[in-house]
């Protein structure tokens, strides 16, 4: 009888990494994001017309405005491929977030801002699919200097990337742990 061959003990590599979470409530998380966005979007469709501002304070306004462009209106004066150009960026970002929530999911933060990112990505996208522009209506000004007039889905946007920056510099243990340390 031949010596029953002995088992490889586990790599110390995978017993490091933590379990996979499920990323479903991240995805709830994202779907509430893009319900408040498209929920402002209605209102403001159905108390303003186009193109209409309502001073609301003496540095903020309610406007409707479409904008065919992307942040800061760029893109803007295009003569339209950007609807589609902008409408896939917006797919495959929000493919590739998926993919980084499945590996990220044991790091809350992270998963808090990407799915902040996703909500905005996809509540813009249906602006862009339903109306062939994004319905922008918050409005901050000091005396005549405006900020580009954005929506709950840029805030969203905005909030995610600013987290993932400050998550991949301060908080990403993985990031630290795989850097070399420097000799004296």
């Amino acid at each position: 009888m031949s010596k029953p061959m002995p088992r490889k003990p586990a790599k110390a590599t995978t017993a490091l990494k933590p379990p996979r979470k499920s990323i479903l409530p991240w995805i709830g998380f994202s779907l509430l994001l893009i319900l408040i966005d498209q929920i402002t979007k209605l209102w403001v469709q159905s108390r303003l017309d186009l193109g209409a501002v309502v001073e609301v304070t003496s540095f903020f306004n309610l406007v409707y405005v479409l904008n065919p462009g992307a942040a800061f209106s760029f893109l803007a004066d295009q003569a339209g491929w950007q609807k589609h150009f902008l409408s896939a960026v917006a797919v495959i970002a929000s493919i590739v977030i998926l993919f980084m929530m499945r590996s990220s999911s044991h790091r809350k933060f992270a998963m808090f801002c990407l799915a902040c990112i996703l909500g905005g990505a996809i509540g813009n996208l249906i602006d862009r699919v339903a109306h062939g522009a994004v319905i922008d209506f918050l409005d901050f000004y000091v005396g005549n200097y405006h900020w580009p007039a954005f929506n709950v889905a840029d805030i969203a946007i905005t909030m995610g990337a600013i987290g993932l920056i400050i998550d991949e510099l301060f908080f990403n243990k993985e990031h630290k742990a795989a850097k070399p340390e420097k000799s004296q």
